[in-house]
């Protein structure tokens, strides 16, 4: 069964609870900065946690050098953003990490 894309007016109302995430087409995004390359791998983990518990995987997440980049879209909707990226945006939220 297929997820139904959100409209662009409810992606940018969700955008606004969400502090450093952003919208890039048909993604959304955001980069985590750590004090330490262990801590983006640990905050890593845990995005990979709590997103396997979701069953709703980022499309992409990257670790570099203190720095980690999540991002979001629904392939079963389209390649488009749902409220399952929506959802999984705020429980990545709720664990506190330092923002970018």
């Amino acid at each position: 069964m297929a997820t139904t894309p959100l409209t662009d007016a409810a992606i940018k109302e969700a955008l606004t609870t969400l502090p450093g995430w952003e919208r890039t087409g048909d993604i959304i995004l955001k980069t985590y900065a750590f004090p330490s390359y262990l801590a983006g791998i640990a905050f890593a983990s845990a995005v990979g946690t709590i997103c396997e518990g979701m069953d709703h995987h980022p499309d992409a997440l990257t670790i570099t050098w203190r720095k980690v980049m999540v991002s979001f879209m629904t392939h079963d909707a389209g390649s488009k953003i749902t409220a399952k990226d929506i959802k999984a945006a705020q429980a990545i939220e709720s664990l506190g990490y330092p923002k970018a």
